[in-house]
C-alpha cells in the first residue's frame, strides 16, 4: 500500500504552508494532494504558487495530484476549476461532478470522497469517464467496501481515509465567520487564527465538532493503523493521511513503519496518541457511530 497526504484543510499563513511542504518533500509519503479545497477566500497561496509547489514535490519524487474545490459558489470558482483542469501536467482530484465533466476522458483524475460513491455502478461509470482512482466516503465501513472491491473495474485504484479529523459536512454558510458574528464575505479571515480548526464542545464540556470555515469536522481523529491487515485483505491501494498543525511528518513515518513491519500497528497507535489533536476513533470502519474506538 502507498501513503497519500490529503490536501491541506486549514488556513495557514503562506510561510507556514511553504515550510510544511518543505518537510513533506523528505517524508516517506508517495502521493501528495495540493490546492485549496475549502474556501475561495483563502488566498495566501495563488494557483501559480500551488503549481510551483507541485513541481518541487514532483522533483522530490512525489506523485502530485491537484485537488478541486469541494463547493463551487460563483463564476470565479468555476474559472479556477477550469484552470486546474487545464494545468497540463498533473492529474486532478474531482470533488464534485462539475469537475468530473471538465476532466472526463481528457485528464486523468481521482474521484474524490465528496462524490459519495457507494456502489459498483458508480465506480464503473467513473472509470469509463477516465478515473484512475477513487476515494471511499469516510462513512463507508469495511463491510460496505468489500463488495465494491470485488466488483471494481480493472485498473481502478482504491484510496481510504486512514488518519485525520473526519470531514463530515460542507455548507454555503461559513460557520467560523458566524461564530464571530461576521458575514461570510467580510469574515476578516478568522480561520487564520485556528491552525487545526475551531473546536466546539457540548454544554457539558465534551469535545464534539470542529469548525473549519464552511467545513464541519469531527473532533475525534480517525486512525485506521490497527486495521492494516483488513485493509490489505480488501486490496486497498492507498491510505490517505490528513495534514494537521503538528506531528504530520511523525504520523506519516509511523504509518510507513507499520506498513513495512518495523513496528506493530498497536505500537504505532500508541506512539501516535500524543501526536493526535483529539481522541482516536474508527467507528465508521466497523459500521458503528464514527466517534467510537472499536478494537481491531
Amino acid at each position: 500500500m502507498r501513503l497519500a497526504l490529503a490536501p491541506l484543510s486549514y488556513y495557514w499563513p503562506r510561510e507556514r504552508v511553504m515550510a510544511f511542504y518543505g518537510q513533506v518533500a523528505d517524508a516517506p509519503v508517495d502521493l501528495v494532494y495540493l490546492a485549496e479545497t475549502i474556501c475561495s477566500r483563502r488566498r495566501e497561496l495563488r494557483f501559480a504558487d500551488w503549481l510551483a509547489l507541485a513541481g518541487d514535490l514532483a522533483s522530490a519524487g512525489k506523485q502530485v495530484v491537484l485537488s478541486s474545490q469541494i463547493l463551487l459558489e460563483s463564476e470565479p470558482d468555476v474559472k479556477a476549476l477550469r484552470r486546474l483542469a487545464d494545468n497540463g501536467r498533473f492529474p486532478v482530484e474531482a470533488n464534485d461532478m462539475g469537475a468530473v465533466r471538465l476532466l472526463q476522458n481528457r485528464v486523468p483524475f481521482v474521484a474524490g470522497a465528496p462524490l459519495n460513491l457507494f456502489n459498483g455502478e458508480s465506480l464503473r461509470m467513473l472509470a469509463g469517464l477516465g478515473a484512475m482512482r477513487w476515494v471511499a466516503a469516510v462513512e463507508m465501513s469495511a463491510a460496505q467496501l468489500a463488495p465494491m472491491q470485488t466488483g471494481r473495474p480493472a485498473g481502478l485504484q482504491t484510496e481510504v481515509f486512514a488518519y485525520g479529523r473526519l470531514p463530515l459536512a460542507y455548507s454555503a454558510r461559513c460557520f467560523t465567520a458566524r461564530h464571530f458574528r461576521l458575514q461570510k464575505d467580510v469574515c476578516e479571515f478568522r480561520c487564520l487564527g485556528f491552525e487545526d480548526g475551531l473546536r466546539l464542545r457540548t454544554r457539558e464540556g465534551q469535545a464534539f465538532l470542529v469548525l473549519n470555515g464552511i467545513q464541519t469536522q469531527s473532533d475525534h481523529v480517525q486512525n485506521l493503523v490497527c486495521e492494516l491487515p483488513r485493509l490489505r485483505e480488501l486490496g486497498v491501494d492507498v491510505l490517505r493521511i490528513s495534514p494537521q498543525a503538528n506531528g504530520t511528518a511523525q504520523v506519516v513515518r509511523l504509518y510507513r513503519q507499520a506498513l513495512d513491519g518495523a513496528v506493530s500497528p498497536s505500537q504505532a497507535l500508541a506512539s501516535m496518541r500524543e501526536l493526535m489533536p483529539g481522541q482516536a476513533c474508527n467507528g465508521f470502519w466497523h459500521g458503528q457511530p464514527g466517534l467510537l474506538q472499536v478494537a481491531a
